[in-house]
């Protein structure tokens, strides 16, 4: 388990101490998608979903999903978040629904787990937004984009 910080010496999960770290600046970025066919996508653009803007209730979700990301994941410590920026935006090529989540902290440790939980719950809340008009759509891609801030520096994905 060499590497791995939320394991102890024995292998048994835990939470990692943070108490020595230093408090710095934290920021993260995470992105993914939500892709669906072209009828669908026309139903958010066209403003014709039964239950509303998917795209106001995808972004609340997300800063909602980043602020409880410590209730869900059972090892991620309650931080301070200072800043949650959900951004979804139209992507015909795709086609579908593109999310990126940008999430603040000062800290002793990063809010990468945040970032990716806002996208993650931003995009399982488009699909119950428009599931009744399409059961087949794909949540995809979701990756860290970028994390700066603690003893590791950046992190930025190349390309």
């Amino acid at each position: 388990m060499a590497g791995l910080t939320h394991f102890d010496d024995a292998g048994h999960a835990h939470m990692v101490d943070v108490s020595q770290k230093d408090i710095t600046a934290r920021v993260a970025v995470a992105s993914g998608a939500v892709r669906m066919l072209p009828e669908t996508l026309a139903l958010v653009r066209e403003g014709r979903v039964e239950k509303g803007d998917p795209l106001a209730v995808a972004r609340l979700a997300g800063i909602m999903g980043a602020k409880r990301t410590s209730d869900l994941i059972p090892l991620c410590h309650p931080l301070p978040i200072t800043k949650v920026a959900v951004d979804l935006r139209e992507d015909e090529a795709l086609p579908g629904i593109r999310i990126q989540a940008t999430v603040k902290t000062t800290g002793q440790t990063g809010v990468e787990m945040e970032a990716l939980t806002a996208v993650s719950t931003a995009a399982l809340t488009l699909y119950d937004m428009l599931k009744a008009a399409e059961k087949s759509m794909e949540i995809t891609d979701i990756h860290l984009d970028m994390k700066e801030g603690g003893k590791s520096g950046r992190y930025e994905v190349k390309g």
